[in-house]
């Protein structure tokens, strides 16, 4: 019997999971100012958990070109 694939994978634990283990919900509040020392742990508030996705990175060249102003051929 083979490995499954994803536990092949050297970082597949790393991936986005969409659901969060208490004590990351409870830095996700802190952060925010929605929960403090002493506050119960049981029936936290419910966390927005979304993968930002950022634009497609543009390579060094082509933001040089970018940056160098154009001058007109004479």
């Amino acid at each position: 019997m083979s490995i499954d694939r994803s536990l092949k994978v050297k970082g597949a634990l790393s991936r986005h999971r969409n659901v969060l283990s208490r004590a990351e919900r409870v830095e996700v509040l802190q952060e925010e100012e929605r929960w403090e020392e002493g506050d119960p742990v049981i029936g936290l508030p419910k966390v927005a958990h979304r993968k930002s996705h950022s634009g497609k990175k543009v390579s060094e060249k082509k933001e040089e070109a970018e940056d160098q102003p154009v001058t007109p051929a004479t």
